[in-house]
């Protein structure tokens, strides 16, 4: 990948991707409230802004 000038840029990356994957997937309970699958990604994120 272009633009990935240290391993903890890459790594930062990759840990963000696999978590929304996962969010996605369903493996957290965050966003398990949702009204559809679709939507579960955003309405995870409303909770972590939440709590944040």
């Amino acid at each position: 990948m272009r633009g990935l000038s240290t391993d903890r840029t890459a790594l930062v990356t990759i840990r963000g991707h696999a978590f929304v994957q996962n969010l996605r997937r369903g493996h957290y309970q965050l966003g398990a409230e949702a009204d559809r699958d679709c939507l579960r990604l955003a309405a995870a994120f409303d909770e972590l802004a939440a709590v944040i």
